[in-house]
């Protein structure tokens, strides 16, 4: 059956690939509403645990759904399809939303649409808000999708033609932030607390290792390495270190982590030509890497763009533009298509 040729576009989405439960209504390309929970439990563990993602998923997706629809002000009736994260991401999680999607579309008679992750972060930057409209990166450009899990820079010539040109072969670049602010008793997430406490240090009390990795590949475990090293033999001398100086601490690891992805990324421009430049996954709403990109701007290197704040961390609008552009083209999901939890973009 064609569905294509409704009056209006309007899209169901749900996120629920690890302990964000996200969901979001858009007609037409603009959005209408983005609600997402949150899981403050895995907090008390330094990061998250999959069993209690997934519990607590199953309290929240009914919940986030129907918040969504009534911000909108769109009945279930009124949808033209559902987009579901499939993957990649935690398994018990995942199963969740796409469960509650199946469900749902099969019992309202409209398709299913499936979106990944990783794709839904590169295309965060098409999600329109109305009388909020913003200008868009034009195919092809180059994306720096940094996130807790991945860190790659990828080449994007359509909506569905992306290509992974360089990636970490190791850690990703949030995993290196958040193991490090661990290591400094900081608590968790690191990302964000990092963040804050570099605002007020000193970016160049300390030097890290950096790697020497050839092509446009990332590696992030020699830095963590040499940073624990580093607070090993400090503590040695002075069990207060860390304390004392967090700030600077703090300002110096993210002056690092932000030069190895600003070399590579520099490097890719270089090679491929591309000039339009942009920024997508949860580390981009670190202030320093915003700032590197905005300072290439400036300096009349680039054009680039950067996610609002609230499109940076897993959210269903990403997914919603992801599900809208596919139900455009027919692309449908077929109901037995099972979630996954490992897969490139």
């Amino acid at each position: 059956m064609d569905f294509s040729q409704d009056k209006d576009i309007i899209i169901l989405a749900i996120e629920s690939s690890c302990d964000d439960t996200s969901a979001a209504v858009m007609k037409n390309g603009v959005l209408l509403s983005n609600v997402t929970a949150g899981q403050a439990v895995h907090e008390a563990y330094g990061g998250v645990v999959p069993e209690l993602a997934s519990r607590a998923h199953q309290q929240n997706i009914v919940p986030v759904v129907d918040q969504a629809l009534k911000k909108a002000g769109i009945s279930k009736e009124e949808l033209s399809a559902i987009a579901v994260t499939l993957g990649p991401g935690l398994m018990g999680s995942l199963l969740v939303g796409v469960s509650f999607a199946k469900g749902l579309a099969i019992s309202l008679g409209i398709p299913l649409i499936e979106a990944n992750h990783l794709q839904g972060h590169i295309l965060a930057h098409f999600i329109q808000e109305e009388g909020n409209e913003h200008a868009v990166p034009p195919y092809p450009y180059l994306c720096l999708l940094v996130s807790g899990g991945n860190s790659q820079i990828v080449k994007v010539t359509a909506y569905n033609q992306q290509e992974i040109i360089g990636q970490t072969i190791d850690d990703a670049a949030g995993e290196a932030l958040d193991k490090c602010s661990k290591v400094m008793g900081l608590g968790y997430p690191g990302g964000p607390i990092i963040d804050r406490l570099a605002r007020q240090g000193n970016a160049e009390a300390y030097s890290f290792s950096k790697p020497n990795i050839p092509g446009l590949d990332y590696s992030f475990s020699g830095l963590k390495t040499s940073f624990l090293y580093f607070l090993r033999d400090q503590l040695k001398e002075n069990p207060n270190f860390i304390e004392e100086n967090k700030e600077d601490l703090a300002a110096s690891l993210e002056k690092t982590v932000v030069d190895i992805l600003m070399k590579k990324l520099e490097k890719a421009v270089k090679q491929t030509g591309i000039r339009h430049v942009a920024l997508s996954g949860g580390v981009s709403a670190n202030t320093a890497l915003r700032n590197a990109f905005i300072q290439r701007k400036e300096a009349g290197k680039w054009d680039i763009y950067i996610p609002k704040f609230s499109y940076t961390t897993d959210n269903a609008a990403m997914i919603a533009i992801t599900g809208h552009y596919k139900f455009v083209d027919g692309e449908y999901c077929p109901m037995d298509k099972p979630a996954y939890s490992r897969t490139s973009i």
